[in-house]
């Protein structure tokens, strides 16, 4: 579920290549948590970075101090983003997952410590691989789901037994215990542990025991119905116009990603885990303890959660992303503060706005990521910069492309792409502003900057070489 989405912007993205283009005012970073420098803020920057939606809540001492919608929650319906609007939130969903497993630990129900062959016996070395490693994706079974894209399996239906089949019955990606890699796979089989021990569909248990208990009547799993109160995902390909985003078919996101929430609702969830209103004092202890590798060293994730310290402050934290949807929120226990961000734009960058907005409540840093494997071939910049070349161009070698991404990149895609890339000319300059892994990929990102625009890269690389995704967006 890898793990990187409008009126004004449409008018900017047919301007960019135009020298008469007036450019957008600009509006300063707040320097202090100044709430009306903040809402002017953020409507500035929904704007120039191409968001059709956003919902923010920041929590402060425990007090929601900043609810607001911005842009649209549906274009086609002229609908805009209010509070009580839905979003598919994406891996969020994976902390709630993670609380259910503890639910039933405190229950007596199950171990966290448990090995999956209690549960699925015939999976890869189910003997040596438990629930806590799946809970803090350091089992080595392979991510289903790494890319960005919406790519051909994930089109077509499938049951979560399947799921799990044909993606934890193969060879791992490493030894279990000794690495860390994110994997949508082993919270697909968090989600049939708790169904085979509780007894009851998913849904169903998360809804009696997290749900009704904590009053988050605005969030809701896998649902069947959507309406008015539910956002429109959109996405888009290199400066397209924004569309509605198809969705992934039944059971790809299910309890790797499948719960749709209101930002106050999520601030409430945040705030009840912090208070201790949901799981007992150990079992959110070990929800947040960083995991401890058989190497050694330490990875600075925990269940569900990212987990983080800046000058003595604990910040806990997770980002989710499906088809249409990116969303971000950070928890800082000592000060019960959070922020919340939703979008429904799965191809503008947010993280401006979260760069700003986190560092007011506690500064987030994020570790470096270690294990990026090796990659066959030319190093990345000179991949990618002849890979925007052929976008230019509208040819590209599909010899070096991976089966999903040679898919996506329709004939019709390249075309659009390339009238639009042609304007630009050739970038002034090609900069990698950070490498890391994800699903066994090398993953980099870059920053093409021209006279106009700057664009900003998404590479992902096989180790054999082959790009399995490269997607440009406005920064």
């Amino acid at each position: 579920m890898t793990p990187s989405g409008i009126t004004a912007i449409l008018a900017l993205l047919l301007t960019l290549g135009s020298s008469t283009a007036a450019p957008p005012p600009v509006v300063e970073p707040p320097k202090t948590f100044d709430l009306k420098a903040i809402d002017a803020f953020v409507a500035a920057k929904v704007k120039e970075k191409g968001l059709v939606g956003l919902s923010l809540v920041i929590l402060r001492d425990g007090k929601p101090v900043l609810v607001k919608g911005y842009g649209k929650a549906s274009l086609q319906r002229d609908r805009g983003v209010a509070p009580e609007t839905r979003f598919a939130v994406g891996s969020i969903t994976k902390q709630f997952v993670a609380a259910c497993v503890l639910l039933l630990a405190e229950d007596g129900k199950l171990s966290v410590h448990d090995k999956v062959a209690k549960y699925y016996p015939h999976l890869t070395r189910a003997k040596d691989i438990s629930l806590y490693d799946l809970m803090t994706h350091v089992s080595g079974y392979p991510d289903y789901a790494p890319l960005d894209i919406l790519d051909r399996k994930q089109q077509k239906p499938i049951t979560p037994d399947d799921l799990i089949r044909d993606f934890a019955t193969g060879k791992l990606d490493f030894e279990p215990g000794t690495r860390w890699s994110y994997s949508n796979t082993g919270y697909i089989l968090l989600g049939r542990v708790v169904e085979k021990v509780s007894g009851q569909p998913f849904g169903t248990f998360l809804e009696r025991r997290v749900l009704k208990p904590l009053g988050l009547e605005q969030t809701v799993f896998e649902p069947k119905k959507r309406g008015d109160d539910f956002a429109q995902g959109y996405t888009s390909f290199v400066l397209g116009d924004p569309e509605p985003a198809a969705s992934e078919a039944e059971a790809w996101n299910w309890t790797a990603g499948g719960l749709w929430a209101t930002a106050s609702d999520l601030a409430k969830w945040d705030l009840a885990m912090m208070d201790g209103k949901l799981l007992k004092a150990d079992s959110f202890r070990l929800m947040t303890i960083p995991r401890l590798l058989k190497t050694g060293k330490t990875k600075d994730y925990g269940c569900g959660l990212r987990i983080t310290r800046l000058n003595g402050e604990t910040v806990l934290s997770h980002s989710g992303g499906v088809s249409g949807f990116v969303t971000y929120h950070a928890v800082f226990p000592r000060s019960r503060s959070a922020v919340v961000l939703l979008t429904n734009t799965d191809y503008a960058d947010h993280s401006p706005l979260r760069d700003v907005l986190v560092p007011l409540v506690a500064r987030q840093g994020e570790g470096p990521d270690v294990d990026v494997p090796k990659v066959r071939g030319p190093a990345a910049r000179a991949v990618a910069v002849r890979l925007f070349e052929q976008l230019q161009a509208g040819e590209i070698d599909r010899s070096k492309l991976g089966e999903d991404y040679n898919d996506f990149l329709t004939r019709e895609k390249l075309l659009a792409a390339a009238a639009r890339l042609k304007p630009l000319g050739k970038p002034a300059d090609v900069a990698i502003e950070s490498t890391r892994e994800r699903g066994g990929m090398e993953v980099v990102s870059l920053r093409f900057t021209f006279k106009s625009v700057v664009l900003r890269g998404s590479l992902y690389r096989t180790p054999d070489g082959k790009v399995q995704q490269f997607l440009l967006d406005k920064d």
